[in-house]
């Protein structure tokens, strides 16, 4: 059994999915296990990871709206020192995901074929974000 770690540092530009597969996929490959599990998480507590479709753009376009619905920005809100859109974030991380685990198979993430690896950012301002990754296998 083996392990590897890695961090991605993903820039965002404000809310919205930001898709990381390919990122992920060529990290996995190069780490010479052939089969395991790999976990991601996120060190942020105002983002998330989502596994999404990734064929059609209004699926994410749809879920940013739809999150916004339920955890709209200046509602009355006991927290907002850093901002009427921090509350919210966090609200929107709580109700997803901060780790994810997928399968390894033949050196590559097992995802099903319309699934991508998201950074799901709910933050209006730009953010360097951190997703730890580590794969476990042989």
């Amino acid at each position: 059994m083996r392990q590897a770690t890695h961090t991605l540092v993903i820039e965002t530009d404000g809310p919205g999915l930001y898709e990381v597969t390919q990122e992920v996929a060529r990290w996995c490959a190069g780490q010479g296990i052939g089969k395991g599990l790999l976990t991601l998480f996120i060190a942020h507590t105002s983002a998330s990871l989502l596994i999404q479709e990734n064929a059609d753009p209004n699926v994410q376009r749809d879920l940013v709206d739809h999150f916004d619905r339920l955890a709209p920005a200046g509602g009355p809100y006991r927290h907002d020192v850093e901002g009427p859109d921090d509350m919210p974030a966090h609200i929107k991380s709580a109700l997803t995901h901060t780790q994810i685990s997928v399968p390894v198979l033949d050196a590559k993430p097992a995802l099903g074929v319309w699934q991508g690896i998201y950074l799901f950012e709910h933050r209006r301002a730009p953010h360097k974000r951190r997703i730890v990754l580590h794969l476990l296998g042989e």
